[in-house]
């Protein structure tokens, strides 16, 4: 019997299912975990090739589930990437890019965050009747404005900005704030301090605990819990608990690795304990790639580049997908696809509605199911800061400017060979292309037609004891 293309609702066994005519029997409001690493290079697990970091868990993951290995952050940075994840947008769009203040990266006491106006995936989630947690790092502004609590989320706990945002290190780069230093690290419940400075050691069994209990709390009704670690972290020597401490063979990154790939193996025993696995879709990623350090800790594996940059190693990040049952166990999918993308498709899957708005992702649920179908993008974006560097297509990828660069990332993704003399057509439709979202997004000083202002706080104040 053929099986209509359209979504329809059904009554089975007492639940409630979405029947997709190209997949499979899709359970309605599916929990979602996201778990994302801050600065975790494409080849810092042993899904994506490490030699160096046992990942067990992840090992367990990427055969239960699905390896995404053309899956992008939009940016090299954090907060950038991050705002393009609870966005579904560009971080150019949101005008979360880069600010005259604080550069690339939102830094503590700022005006600047991510506007109240913006809408969340936090937020379509919360109105669709989830229950919302974010624990970790968020880096969208410290302001109460602009934390999580009033972003969606029901509960936050954690940092609102970078590990490394210290008071020592405001001092050494010679930060000042009207006079003042900057706050102790501020640990969060809520939008409360409740301890400076923030114990980074004890940072990724804190946010396990805490993401374990909302699991326990929440297991009869839809949730999405937003997990984002601290660690590795931006600090060159990256921190873990005394059972994880010196027990790699990569120092301190590989300690904290390791102990990230821990507690993904909580989340997973939580799961099975609860009776939920087969009702929650789990991602686990990174904001960006493992940034350059001297000597090397991350890995970017196979990729040319470190983080903080548009190369492939800077923006290409680690990704797997599981859902038992309905994402096909032990596969893999090279289709283009960004954290941009999670927006919509959890809004799809959740049969929430989505604001008449402009954004940049993409349902990418085909890609995940059992199609494994193409990616829905023509084109990704590469921009650092307030500049468009880089654009590319399913295969090529070029970089811009009066000696343009071109890459086929088919073959080459170290960005080692340039091929431009050998495909000026292939050039003259990627340059088309960026002239087009320059349009759009805008470049540099022009501001483009489609984007969004950047949240304001006319008083910032620091978020103290």
């Amino acid at each position: 019997m053929k099986i209509f293309r359209s979504l329809f609702v059904g009554l089975i066994a007492g639940a409630v299912f979405l029947i997709d005519a190209e997949a499979a029997i899709l359970p309605s409001q599916p929990n979602f975990i996201l778990i994302m690493a801050d600065n975790l290079g494409y080849g810092d697990i042993e899904p994506f090739g490490s030699k160096l970091h046992r990942t067990p868990n992840l090992n367990r993951m990427a055969r239960e589930g699905r390896r995404l290995t053309s899956f992008y952050s939009a940016s090299g940075v954090c907060t950038p990437s991050r705002a393009a994840l609870m966005t579904g947008c560009y971080p150019r769009r949101v005008g979360l890019d880069w600010t005259p203040e604080d550069g690339h990266v939102l830094r503590p006491v700022s005006p600047n965050g991510l506007h109240p106006k913006e809408i969340t995936i936090a937020e379509v989630l919360r109105k669709a009747g989830y229950t919302t947690a974010c624990i970790g790092k968020w880096h969208l502004g410290d302001q109460p404005e602009f934390l999580p609590t009033r972003q969606g989320f029901d509960y936050f706990l954690g940092l609102p900005y970078s590990d490394d945002m210290t008071r020592a290190t405001g001092q050494r780069i010679g930060e000042r704030l009207r006079g003042k230093q900057w706050p102790l690290l501020p640990w969060m419940e809520n939008e409360r301090v409740i301890e400076a400075p923030a114990n980074r050691n004890q940072m990724t069994q804190r946010e396990t605990t805490a993401a374990l209990k909302f699991i326990a709390t929440n297991k009869a009704k839809p949730f999405f819990l937003y997990l984002p670690h601290n660690m590795p972290g931006s600090s060159r020597q990256p921190f873990s608990s005394e059972k994880f401490r010196g027990k790699s063979k990569n120092g301190a990154w590989g300690d904290a690795v390791e102990e990230l790939d821990w507690a993904a193996g909580q989340i997973f025993t939580a799961l099975k304990k609860h009776k939920i696995d087969e009702r929650t879709i789990v991602i686990w990623t990174s904001d960006n790639g493992a940034p350059r350090r001297n000597p090397p800790q991350g890995s970017n594996g196979p990729l040319g580049g470190w983080g903080y940059t548009t190369a492939e190693g800077g923006m290409r990040v680690p990704a797997i997908v599981r859902w038992p049952g309905f994402i096909p166990a032990g596969s893999t999918s090279d289709e283009l696809s960004s954290l941009m993308d999670l927006h919509p498709t959890f809004a799809k899957l959740a049969g929430a509605q989505l604001a008449n708005r402009k954004r940049d992702g993409r349902n990418i649920w085909p890609i995940w199911g059992p199609r494994n179908a193409k990616s829905p993008h023509e084109h990704f974006a590469y921009y650092h800061t307030n500049k468009l560097q880089a654009v590319r297509d399913h295969r090529w990828k070029l970089f811009l400017g009066e000696t343009p660069k071109l890459y086929d990332l088919k073959v080459d993704l170290a960005e080692q060979c340039n091929v431009a003399e050998k495909h000026p057509a292939i050039i003259q439709r990627l340059e088309a292309s960026a002239e087009r979202i320059k349009k759009e997004l805008g470049h540099q000083d022009s501001r483009g037609t489609h984007v969004r202002p950047v949240g304001r706080a006319d008083q910032p104040t620091a978020r103290i004891k």
